[in-house]
């Protein structure tokens, strides 16, 4: 997830910045696949800021290895070609690229709190996230229910998303003629809040201009 403001020199860019002023929006959010090829790498380069979505489990936390020390590579190597650019009057991304923070989602919940074999996982996320993404050295075991850097937490909503999908609307604006009835009631409800909130902390984070 990429919050993305308004700078552009591609046709990509330029795509975005005039359906933000269409819409009046001053932030797009790019969702791009979990991989550092070339397309994620442009897009990544003219972000301003990046926030990443991780599932507790090994996956994820190897993916945070690997994506850190190469997000740190691209930001040198497009100072270094911002620097000899010939065309000045070109208006290019600055690359600052700055991590606002981690997302995690999907993972199973009782009693509004994660089942043991995801927290498990969980658990390992801060101090990874802090080393191989911020590149510091850790400050001890956090937990990401006290870590300012997790920006919210989105548990697996099962049947909701199959409903979802074939209504083609978010979860959290399903209706009983979607056949959000008895229980997914109040499931729909609680996804509102979590979203809600996670909306809130990421607009705390974005960058100013």
């Amino acid at each position: 997830m990429i919050a993305f403001r308004k700078r552009c020199t591609s046709a990509f860019h330029r795509i975005i910045q005039a359906a933000g002023a269409e819409t009046g929006a001053e932030i797009a959010l790019l969702d791009v696949g979990p991989n550092l090829g070339a397309i994620n790498r442009a897009v990544l380069i003219a972000a301003d800021a990046l926030v990443v979505p991780l599932a507790p489990d090994l996956f994820s936390l190897q993916g945070l290895r690997n994506l850190g020390p190469t997000l740190g590579r691209w930001r040198k190597e497009w100072q270094t070609r911002l620097a000899i650019n010939p065309a000045k009057d070109l208006d290019l991304p600055r690359g600052g690229l700055e991590p606002l923070g981690y997302v995690l989602l999907q993972f199973g919940a009782r009693d509004n709190r994660p089942v043991r074999a995801y927290d498990r996982w969980a658990q390992k996320v801060p101090e990874t996230y802090e080393r191989f993404v911020l590149a510091q050295a850790t400050s001890g075991q956090v937990s990401p229910q006290s870590d300012q850097r997790c920006l919210g937490m989105l548990k697996h909503y099962r049947s909701l998303m199959p409903l979802a999908m074939e209504a083609r609307k978010p979860v959290f604006e399903l209706k009983p003629a979607d056949g959000a009835i008895g229980a997914h009631t109040s499931a729909v409800h609680a996804a509102f809040d979590d979203f809600a909130a996670l909306a809130v902390a990421l607009l705390a984070r974005v960058p100013d201009e």
